[in-house]
């Protein structure tokens, strides 16, 4: 969660960057940087970075699981051997 006390402007930032490098290392959380007054960069460390990229990935799997599931239980589903000779015929696969 954005904690509003962590927006601060750019040149802040360059002026003080081992500060909040440390202070991100620390709480794990992301810094807003602004410029002309304006939300423009997002900074936060490499593992927070990929832990949130790894919770969308699970996100987006989990949602394509229930579409895929939803569309089963509303009928439209297709036999394996018809899915795949479509697959071979539309990239020209030989059996």
């Amino acid at each position: 969660m954005l904690d509003l006390r962590d927006i601060h402007s750019l040149s802040d930032f360059q002026r003080n960057s081992k500060k909040f490098l440390l202070q991100m290392k620390v709480n794990k959380g992301p810094v807003v940087l602004t410029v002309n007054g304006k939300a423009e960069f997002v900074v936060q460390d490499a593992q927070s970075y990929q832990d949130m990229l790894t919770r969308l990935e699970r996100a987006e799997s989990i949602a394509a699981i229930r579409s895929g599931m939803k569309d089963f239980e509303n009928g439209h589903s297709q036999d394996a051997d018809e899915a795949f000779d479509e697959i071979r015929q539309k990239h020209g696969i030989p059996r």
